[in-house]
């Protein structure tokens, strides 16, 4: 464990609260070192007996053979330059930011991004920072400046500078698309774009908070063990359980009440389950390796507070990942909240705005500093 992450571990806080009106089943939190934000107040509630247990809780073995990039350890060991960046298409701007498409260096693929910077006096040590992390969009039809708008817009609205990354293959960025769960290659793009931020001289870079939805979830988690940067995380709808959990309990289609469905050898979505079970078998039989790629095995290394988000109808990645997820950040004394809703979807569009507000709160306490 490293000397700095003993700052978190041991601090317990009992949080719990129930959000009347607005369908929100329950929050829980381990207690930080420092002062955490007034939440609104509201009567407490029993928590549900219903609490998963991982399957994945071997320590994870470096020299698991043969080797793979999405081993934690192999990620730590590489390196994440970023590069300048480049202004390459001013957009409309409101109120109160300014908004820009631009562009940054991966691994010598030209990755192009959303980027919003608050309008306004420039805070003394620069402006602190949201890299977003967007869900699965076909990338064939992904554009910069589509989908997420409110999402970019209500943080940009709070005086963030707004990074969202396209991913390579994503729109017109270079690079093969290559998914999120079976390459580290989209987690490498947003590392980059860490670095980058951190070249812009108007980022406070010891203020960079991390937001993912669905896909950008498991971004944003790996990102988080690999990377100290990342002061604090928030993820809805994330698929956030460990490799073996990811294979029991999620997987795409209808919910016939089967735990595991016949794979469409249509589609390559999910290929990388049968690429990786055909080399390294299956988490059961090789335990070390899955525990070795999944970032849940590094919980008590992660660089920050985690806020987990999820509809408990989501019919696009179950609940109960975020519920495995939230049991492991406890059990390693990390601080947590999770928050579940009900009557909502996988975007959490119906408690949008309490979502959000949730969100808000905790990138303003653990990244601005404001207690």
């Amino acid at each position: 464990m490293r000397a700095d992450k003993r700052l978190w571990v041991g601090a317990i806080l009992a949080l719990m609260l129930t959000l009347t009106g607005c369908g929100l089943v329950r929050i829980e939190a381990v207690e930080p070192t420092v002062a955490f934000p007034t939440l609104p107040a509201a009567a407490p509630t029993a928590i549900p007996t219903l609490i998963p247990t991982a399957s994945a809780t071997l320590e994870p073995t470096p020299t698991a053979t043969p080797m793979h990039p999405l081993m934690i350890e192999a990620m730590r060991q590489r390196d994440y330059p970023g590069s300048e960046i480049v202004f390459e298409q001013t957009l409309i701007p409101t109120t109160t930011y300014d908004q820009f498409v631009v562009s940054y260096q991966s691994e010598g693929n030209k990755i192009y991004a959303l980027m919003t910077i608050p309008r306004g006096d420039r805070p003394a040590t620069g402006w602190p920072v949201i890299v977003f992390n967007h869900g699965y969009i076909a990338p064939n039809i992904y554009r910069t400046t589509e989908r997420y708008v409110a999402y970019v817009d209500a943080f940009a609205q709070h005086g963030y500078i707004v990074f969202k990354s396209d991913y390579r293959g994503h729109g017109s960025s270079e690079g093969s698309a290559v998914g999120a769960y079976g390459s580290p290659a989209y987690t490498t793009d947003v590392l980059n774009a860490v670095a980058s931020l951190k070249q812009y001289p108007d980022v406070d870079v010891n203020r960079i908070g991390m937001w993912g939805h669905s896909m950008g979830g498991q971004i944003t988690l790996r990102a988080m063990v690999v990377s100290r940067d990342i002061k604090a995380g928030v993820i809805w709808g994330g698929v956030v359980a460990s490799y073996p959990d990811l294979m029991k309990y999620w997987f795409r289609g209808p919910r016939d009440g089967t735990i595991t469905p016949t794979p469409d050898p249509n589609t390559t979505r999910g290929s990388w389950r049968r690429s990786m079970v055909e080399v390294y078998g299956y988490p059961e039989d090789n335990p070390e390796f899955w525990a070795a790629i999944s970032p849940n095995s590094y919980l008590d290394e992660i660089s920050g507070p985690v806020q987990l988000h999820h509809s408990i109808e989501d019919e696009t990645v179950p609940v109960i990942l975020s519920e495995l997820l939230y049991g492991e950040l406890r059990d390693a004394g990390i601080v947590a909240q999770l928050w579940t809703y009900e009557n909502d979807n996988h975007n959490i569009s119906n408690h949008f705005s309490e979502a959000m507000q949730h969100s808000i709160q905790w990138f303003d306490a653990f990244v601005k500093g404001e207690q």
